[in-house]
């Protein structure tokens, strides 16, 4: 086991902090500080705790640089981008807020007496959170969690804790009660393991890859543990012959080669009409070569590094560098983890076109029809979310109702909103986050029946 972390810059490959590693026997220790913090927390008036809530919110505003700097050193993200995660954290704790004194129950008419509901928190949740969108995805658990009236364990990912080692200690100075949000760094074997495996722990909340997904499922499985998983994906482009090609062929590099590619909602398949597709494919080509790999502190900078090595082997082994490409971009040299955004034209059944690669690298294929669209839309075993460009309202109702996947959206990339549900269909995951429901998904309901009848 390790005894500690060592981040690198993914931009340099610089180490820029060591982290020690949270042991089992240390998790069990948090698990029971973080229960008996809950039980006060849960015992406050609603209005305090969404008053601290949003306390933690603007104290996390006031620190939007500092965090945004963070997430560059360790992420590699352009800096405008993780100015936005970090507002996104602001935003996702005042949605929260919100919701506190909005969790009730309901009155049901039955025979003979009164029946009421009530939302009561399930205790301890741990969120366990990826390195691809470190700060928000770790707030897209705790916020609702905290909300609902729970204690959080946060277990960030290996390559990605400084962020969430800087928000717990945020969470602490806006008055937040020490225990309720911890941040547990360690390797998914040992810390998350650990966490999953804890009989104190109510529920877990996991964004990562299908494959860990199964593992934890099948874990809390074993203890009827609840679980909400956001796993992968392969999402679809679909650009009908009636779109706005231009503006179409403008909005994909953006798709997929936003946080390099490292995005679950990534639109990796560009799938093009075919009476349109060699004009798609010629807008296209300039508009990937015009975006702009580089420095992440650089403002101009649309496209950082892959988070490591190992990362960059990774979307090398689906693309070597001899393979034939319809479009290549430029990279940095020297160091850093590198790769050039790149446009593979492809069939269905090709290996690019059916798993998800997790790097700026796209598949175009055509299509014939809105048969053949949707058929191909749903030759995967992800169903996380995807894009329909087309001036056809009725073949946009259509199309978005025949397309297995969680999220899509209508001449827009536009994937997550924290005010709206997020979740995948089929190997995508299990559950829902964020929306008006995110924070019913952290409390048991409680039924009591009040008999009015006479003695």
């Amino acid at each position: 086991m390790l005894q500690e972390l060592r981040i690198i810059n993914p931009a340099t490959e610089e180490q820029v902090a060591v982290v020690p590693v949270t042991t089992p026997a240390e998790v069990d220790e948090a698990v029971r500080r973080a229960a008996a913090a809950q039980q006060k927390w849960a015992a406050l008036p609603p209005g305090d705790r969404a008053r601290l809530l949003r306390r933690f919110a603007e104290v996390v505003r006031d620190n939007v640089p500092a965090l945004a700097r963070l997430e560059l050193t360790e992420a590699g993200h352009p800096l405008g981008n993780a100015e936005w995660e970090a507002n996104n954290v602001v935003d996702l704790l005042h949605y929260a807020a919100g919701g506190v004194e909005r969790l009730t129950g309901r009155q049901i008419p039955v025979a003979g007496g009164l029946d009421i509901t009530v939302q009561e928190p399930l205790g301890v949740v741990a969120v366990i959170a990826p390195w691809n969108f470190p700060m928000p995805i770790a707030a897209w658990g705790t916020a609702p969690a905290l909300a609902a009236g729970n204690a959080v364990l946060l277990k960030p990912a290996e390559t990605t804790p400084l962020t969430a080692l800087r928000l717990a200690e945020y969470a602490l100075e806006a008055g937040l009660p020490e225990n309720l949000f911890q941040v547990l760094p360690g390797e998914g074997a040992v810390t998350g393991n650990a966490l999953v495996e804890h009989p104190g722990v109510a529920k877990v909340v996991f964004t990562g890859s299908t494959a860990t997904g199964r593992h934890i499922a099948a874990q809390c499985a074993a203890q009827t543990k609840r679980l909400t998983l956001e796993l992968g994906g392969k999402s679809p482009n679909i650009v009908f012959a009636d779109a706005d090609i231009e503006r179409a062929a403008a909005a994909a590099p953006g798709s997929f080669l936003d946080n390099t590619g490292q995005d679950c909602c990534a639109r990796s398949r560009i799938l093009v009409q075919r009476s349109v597709y060699d004009r798609f494919m010629e807008l296209l080509e300039p508009a990937v070569r015009s975006f702009v790999a580089g420095d992440p502190a650089d403002p101009a900078t649309q496209m950082g590094p892959l988070i490591s090595a190992a990362q960059r082997e990774r979307v090398r082994s689906y693309v070597p560098e001899d393979a034939p490409a319809a479009i290549r971009g430029e990279a940095p040299k020297g160091k850093g983890f590198w790769y050039p955004a790149t446009v593979l034209e492809g069939r269905p059944d090709d290996r690019t076109a059916v798993e998800e690669i997790f790097g700026p690298v796209a598949v175009a294929i055509p299509f014939d029809d809105e048969a053949d669209a949707i058929r191909l839309a749903n030759a995967t075993d992800y169903g996380l979310s995807g894009s329909i460009w087309t001036r056809d309202v009725g073949r946009a109702l259509r199309v978005s109702g025949a397309v297995a996947a969680g999220n899509l959206s209508v001449n827009s990339h536009s994937s997550v909103r924290y005010w709206t549900p997020f979740g995948g269909y089929k190997q995508s995951g299990l559950g829902r986050e964020l929306g008006p429901d995110a924070l019913a998904a952290f409390t048991e309901t409680k039924n009591i029946f009040i008999s009015t009848e006479e003695s």
